[in-house]
């Protein structure tokens, strides 16, 4: 990949390491950054592009790091600046990118800059965090709830106010409605740009402002016993402001002031909301995550219409993405189920967009079974019982059958899923049609093939439970054909177009084989279909 190339994230692929669980070199049993610097080899094997890094900044891990002490290190547990220094050299010297997380709606409360604010009512950082005064007749400000469960605002002794947290008690929010706040940020987004980062995926970046009037939200009319209790309200006036839209392209100005960076955004919206986060004349993210496929039914109808809105209501210009693992929600090949996780692959890798892959998923890594008293997560914590816990998909990577997967000389923080023994990267790397080489196979013909990645997306209709479409653009068409159920299924020629080929099929056993009259299809397969010339 050209280093220099404005647009690589258009076209790379890339992939989140979660640092405490990729790999650990000093026998504590959490990952490390010289963990990912002896793992390069084989993320450049996979073919992936750019990586993207959970937090390694200072933090009590109140939540495993989005919990920030100190915007500007390196958490001891993950190593040194001087790690760092040498883990992006290594990493641009691989070919690769690396992007920061960067976590700018709360500090940590061990922050020296909230431990200043809340000193006293007149300290000079008061305003960078959001306090008010409880209501006349006690008790909190308004009706705002922590996603972590309880009122989102916390009685502060000291000064008489009340501090809003949209998360954990421990995570303050700051106020971005001050520009001294803002700058800061600023500040430190060029920090780690002068290091040479390659960009930020921002988290919650659409909780950044906050009604000016701090209105009540109103109630969900949806809500339904089961779910966590900060879904019974809507978040209406504590996030999604209209004034977002200004810090964002704040935010955007200062990556343009280095070379070839990219700015991303966690954003949980419905897609109309969603594709705001651009910002006027695409001047906001140029890559606001696109967590679609995360929570569909898996069906390709289902598929389909997401895919038709999200192409639909794009801004002209804007570069689609997509996503479908992260740290936060169950593992793919739980959700869909193995027998899908290779068609889920396909999906990802053929649909027209930057793909982000979550680590472990290229060897069909599952949801792994954490017992009550190895919970680490404070979500699972704070709300029991009722399935939000994060751990399941946080577990060390499965490298090989050695104790503790090849992870760790240690105990690992989280317990391994318990098929570590077979389903790790030296038994699946040696089989030739395991999930891993599959993954491979399906990142290289993407590099291969243009219209992969510059070519326009061209639904096809289809009977059942087939997703058909076409990839048209340099270097001519291809189609994909993805057969989300577990049945055979059967397509005509004159569905897919005449004289083509399978280039590649999630099973890797039909390689050059010629359609004729019709494509069969076994249960739970996806192909890539060509014409001669695409092959070899």
């Amino acid at each position: 990949m050209d280093q220099g190339d404005q647009n690589w994230w258009r076209h790379g692929v890339f992939y989140q390491i979660y640092p405490r669980s990729f790999q650990d070199t000093n026998a504590d049993g959490v990952g490390d950054l010289a963990g990912i610097i002896e793992r390069l080899p084989y993320l450049r094997e996979l073919g992936i592009d750019a990586i993207w890094l959970s937090p390694i900044f200072p933090s009590p891990m109140a939540d495993f790091g989005y919990d920030i002490s100190d915007y500007t290190d390196i958490d001891p547990l993950f190593g040194t600046m001087e790690d760092f220094d040498a883990l992006i050299a290594a990493v641009h010297d691989s070919g690769l990118k690396l992007i920061l997380d960067l976590v700018p709606n709360h500090t940590s409360d061990q922050h020296p800059w909230f431990i200043e604010s809340r000193s006293s009512r007149d300290n000079r950082k008061r305003g960078w965090y959001i306090w008010r005064d409880g209501k006349p007749e006690g008790g909190p400000p308004n009706n705002w709830l922590s996603e972590f469960g309880g009122s989102g605002w916390e009685h502060d002794e000291t000064t008489g106010q009340y501090y809003y947290h949209a998360f954990l008690t421990q995570q303050p929010d700051l106020n971005w409605r001050n520009p001294q706040v803002r700058e800061a940020i600023y500040d430190v987004m060029r920090f780690w740009l002068r290091k040479g980062v390659d960009g930020f995926r921002v988290d919650v970046i659409w909780h950044l402002i906050k009604d000016a009037k701090f209105r009540d939200n109103p109630p969900n009319p949806h809500y339904v016993e089961g779910r966590p209790p900060h879904e019974a309200i809507l978040t209406q006036y504590s996030t999604d402001q209209p004034e977002v839209h200004e810090v964002i392209a704040e935010m955007r100005r200062v990556i343009d002031g280095f070379d070839s960076c990219v700015l991303i955004g966690e954003i949980y919206l419905p897609l109309h909301r969603l594709v705001a986060y651009y910002g006027n004349d695409l001047a906001g993210a140029q890559m606001p995550f696109n967590f679609a496929l995360l929570s569909t039914l898996w069906s390709a109808h289902s598929i389909e219409k997401i895919v038709a809105d999200y192409e639909r209501t794009l801004p002209a210009g804007a570069w689609p993405n997509w996503v479908l693992g992260n740290h936060d929600r169950p593992r793919v090949a739980s959700r869909v189920g193995p027998e899908q996780a290779r068609v889920a692959a396909m999906l990802l890798l053929t649909l027209r967009g930057t793909p982000t892959l979550y680590y472990g998923d290229e060897i069909g890594m599952r949801q792994a079974m954490i017992s009550p008293d190895q919970v680490r997560d404070p979500f699972e914590k704070n709300v029991p019982g009722i399935g939000v816990g994060r751990d399941g998909c946080r577990t060390p990577m499965q490298w090989s059958a050695r104790p503790h997967a090849g992870f760790s000389m240690a105990k690992p923080w989280l317990p391994l899923a318990h098929d570590f023994a077979r389903e790790n990267v030296i038994n699946l790397d040696a089989v030739r049609d395991s999930i891993l080489n599959f993954y491979k196979a399906l990142i290289a013909i993407r590099k291969k093939l243009p219209q992969l990645v510059t070519g326009a997306y061209q639904p096809v209709a289809a009977q059942g439970d087939i997703l058909l479409y076409r990839r048209e653009g340099e270097g001519g068409a291809v189609v994909i054909a993805l057969n989300l159920g577990a049945e055979p299924a059967s397509i005509a020629s004159s569905s897919i177009g005449f004289g083509r080929e399978i280039l590649l099929s999630t099973m890797l056993d039909r390689q050059g084989e010629q359609v004729q009259g019709t494509l069969d299809l076994r249960g739970n397969e996806g192909v890539i279909l060509g014409t001669p010339a695409h092959a070899g």
